[in-house]
């Protein structure tokens, strides 16, 4: 018995010495620089956390969506369904990775008219594909950018931001976004799946 709680203990002990190691012979970022870059990176962890949540239901949700549904709109000049699903991937290929400092992706094009042409192509496909793809794309150039490019502020939509201030109201818009379907699907009698 004693015998085989040693064995784990030197384990143990033999990665706490390794780490320590690594610690000491490791170069020394400035202890501001190291805290501030972690907690970027947690920032970063935490809007991918809630990414993920709100892509799964968008999911869920388009799945739910009948293909005749897709063109239904709740009044002229507003985005039908499908539109507004486009909207959200267009979100994941453009505004998400540039919110991050990285590239927007060429899928949607440059401009408002390329950014309508991308939203009206919206039947149930492709809607689907996009929005895979989108968030494929945003998951890959976000989870690229070095924690200290997250730090200081960076300028969108005509002000400056912290990276904590963009990564909230990405997803808060996506969260805007997620509940005008859910009225688009509870206006044509469709529950939520993840409300049954």
């Amino acid at each position: 018995m004693r015998a085989a709680l040693i064995s784990p203990i030197s384990r143990i002990a033999r990665a706490g010495a390794l780490v320590a190691l690594t610690l000491v012979c490791a170069p020394r970022p400035s202890a501001a620089q190291n805290t501030a870059a972690v907690y970027a990176a947690g920032v970063r962890a935490t809007y991918f956390d809630e990414l993920e949540s709100l892509h799964k239901k968008f999911l869920q949700l388009a799945e739910a969506f009948p293909e005749d549904k897709y063109s239904w709109r709740p009044a002229p000049g507003v985005r039908s369904v499908g539109e507004v699903f486009k909207h959200v991937a267009m979100e994941y290929y453009f505004y998400h990775p540039m919110a991050f400092g990285a590239a927007a992706s060429p899928a949607v094009g440059h401009g408002p008219e390329a950014s309508r042409k991308f939203e009206t192509e919206s039947s149930k496909p492709e809607v689907l594909k996009a929005l895979n793809e989108g968030y494929a794309y945003t998951k890959q150039v976000v989870g690229a950018v070095s924690p200290d490019s997250l730090l200081g502020k960076r300028k969108m939509f005509g002000r400056e931001f912290t990276q904590t201030e963009l990564a909230f109201a990405m997803t808060g818009d996506l969260h805007e976004h997620l509940g005008q379907l859910i009225a688009y699907a509870r206006m044509n009698g469709i529950k939520p799946p993840w409300s049954r």
